[in-house]
């Protein structure tokens, strides 16, 4: 009998599935056929991952919507310089420290800003909230037969399942005018969360055997808010714990056009499909563990720390660590320190430095600020031990995944949701870039790709 390797693929038929010795050979014959010699990205000047050495992306397109920054002009050259974060013309650090300053939660308030480009005012901003609010319901049978009876091992897959369902209801989806582009976005923006907790209770229930809990949002509540309500079985939670999760929201916004997900939401709408599929894909690139998936791996990171560093006050220790981690000696062996670097910012991500302040306060509610500060030690010893094994073409410094994930961790949020939670705040990014792909792009993407491969004749099948 031969062995079968997709008993479970859907439609698949007894006595006609893809033996494993198939499989195996088809699959060297793929990698064969796919791989070249590294050395011709050299050769024809192939900016991979459309990035130079440095990490400077080749510019693809202009945008309005955000701008990351982390450098600056001095005479003839470009130098790292702090990291700046701007959103719409606002810098992120001012925008933060206004809401907060007037005692406020600001992730509708940064979504306004995001999609329409200007800050509201106070009955512009109770409108809008109000607006979203209203959206956040979806049909019981949608729940049922799209979240609840179709329970994934994976949220984000879930999810994506959601939205390409929601062009089924929706009777205009494929008009790409803008008025229904944008009454789509707010739907997608207010339903996020509820797509997002739902297929997490139904995994729950399906693979761990809890009870299924299913709390309605509440209109008095904040995007940040129903979250926890909704995810916690008794809806509790504190207002700092509220604070931190908006502020997490409002830094996960948006990240310019040129982060992945983004991109791929231009790639996509530059075609003329509709609201749906182009959501669809970005929700497919974020998942990529390169891309959205980072904390998780900060936070295993940690784990294995902790229970190998014995003084968390010894920096030596602390220092022998992380060179064995990039000595891929310890860890997972990919040499690779998480939470550290990133493609634009060096001196600093200014996300990390907003998020690690208030994860120190929350840190302080939660008993934990022994964690606390030995995350703040490994930040600052990382750039160090990085330094002194490494060729850095420019600075490295902690990314704001560094303190997300343990900032989740705090917030009892589970490891499952960390990457879904992130696209329940960038789908707010992900539709302003779609609006103004729209208004302004014009031309489908299509990027210039090499031919490497040498030219053969065809022959029969009789010759082969």
């Amino acid at each position: 009998m031969s062995t079968h390797t997709d008993d479970h693929t859907p439609g698949s038929r007894a006595g006609i599935e893809t033996t494993a010795e198939t499989l195996d050979r088809w699959s060297s014959l793929s990698e064969a056929s796919s791989a070249f010699d590294p050395a011709l990205f050299v050769e024809y000047d192939v900016k991979r991952g459309l990035r130079d050495l440095t990490g400077k992306g080749v510019l693809a397109g202009l945008t309005q919507i955000g701008d990351v920054v982390g450098s600056r002009i001095e005479g003839d050259s470009r130098v790292p310089a702090a990291g700046q974060l701007i959103y719409r013309g606002i810098d992120v650090r001012d925008l933060v420290s206004g809401f907060i300053a007037e005692g406020r939660l600001g992730f509708e308030e940064t979504a306004y800003l995001l999609l329409f480009g200007t800050l509201p005012d106070a009955s512009e901003l109770q409108l809008f909230g109000d607006s979203l609010a209203s959206y956040r319901k979806l049909p019981r049978n949608f729940i049922h037969n799209s979240i609840l009876s179709m329970p994934s091992k994976d949220i984000m897959n879930a999810m994506s399942r959601s939205v390409l369902s929601m062009y089924v209801l929706d009777k205009r989806a494929d008009d790409t005018s803008i008025a229904n582009v944008l009454r789509q976005s707010l739907h997608l923006i207010s339903k996020f969360p509820m797509l997002a907790v739902y297929a997490y209770q139904a995994y729950l229930e399906e693979f761990h055997g809890k009870s299924l809990v299913i709390h309605r949002p509440m209109a008095g509540l904040s995007t940040a808010e129903n979250f926890l309500h909704m995810l916690r079985p008794n809806s509790e939670f504190t207002p700092l714990e509220a604070q931190v999760l908006d502020l997490s929201l409002v830094l996960h916004a948006e990240h310019g056009g040129g982060n992945n997900s983004s991109f791929t939401a231009h790639v996509v709408t530059s075609t003329g499909t509709d609201t749906y599929s182009a959501m669809a894909a970005a929700l497919g690139s974020l998942k990529g563990p390169k891309h959205g998936g980072a904390n998780i791996k900060v936070v295993h990171m940690f784990d294995d720390l902790k229970s190998k560093v014995r003084d968390w006050e010894d920096d030596d220790e602390i220092r022998r660590y992380l060179q064995r981690v990039l000595e891929k000696k310890e860890f997972d062996h990919s040499g690779l320190i998480y939470g550290m670097g990133h493609p634009v910012y060096s001196v600093s991500d200014p996300r990390t430095l907003e998020l690690r302040r208030y994860a120190e306060r929350l840190a302080g509610e939660k008993g934990l600020l022994a964690e606390h500060k030995l995350h703040a030690k490994v930040e600052m010893l990382a750039p160090e031990t990085i330094a002194a094994t490494r060729t850095v073409y420019k600075g490295v410094s902690a990314n704001v995944d560094f303190y997300s994930g343990f900032v989740y961790q705090m917030l009892d949020i589970p490891q499952e949701l960390y990457t879904p939670l992130f696209a329940v705040s960038r789908i707010v990014g992900w539709c302003s870039h779609r609006l103004e792909e729209l208004v302004s792009g014009g031309k489908i993407i299509r990027p210039a790709y090499k031919s490497v491969a040498s030219r053969t004749e065809y022959r029969s099948l009789d010759e082969r």
